[in-house]
């Protein structure tokens, strides 16, 4: 499975904004293994802003070292919840 990185190691010299062709085209120039061009194929035809927008668009996760349940678990934590200065005392 492609990984985030990899999808920004193949665009870094693509000039942005860039259209879903000129994203797999880059790619394609740049030897992009096959994993990484059967997501990038896989966009939605848009115009994309960044290299960061592309990797999401494709689905890939920036911390796929992070599981579901630990993230279901930090979002039930208490202490990660943002609460404004001026309520913290009530």
């Amino acid at each position: 499975m492609a990984s985030y990185s990899d999808v920004l190691q193949y665009l870094s010299s693509l000039d942005f904004p860039a259209g879903k062709d000129d994203v797999v085209r880059e790619a394609e120039r740049e030897g992009a293994p096959p994993d990484v061009l059967r997501a990038l194929r896989a966009l939605p035809p848009v115009d994309y802003a960044n290299g960061n927008q592309v990797a999401r668009s494709a689905g890939i996760d920036a911390a796929p070292e992070v599981t579901d349940a630990q993230r279901a678990a930090q979002a039930r934590d208490k202490r990660h919840q943002r609460v404004s200065q001026h309520l913290r005392g009530i």
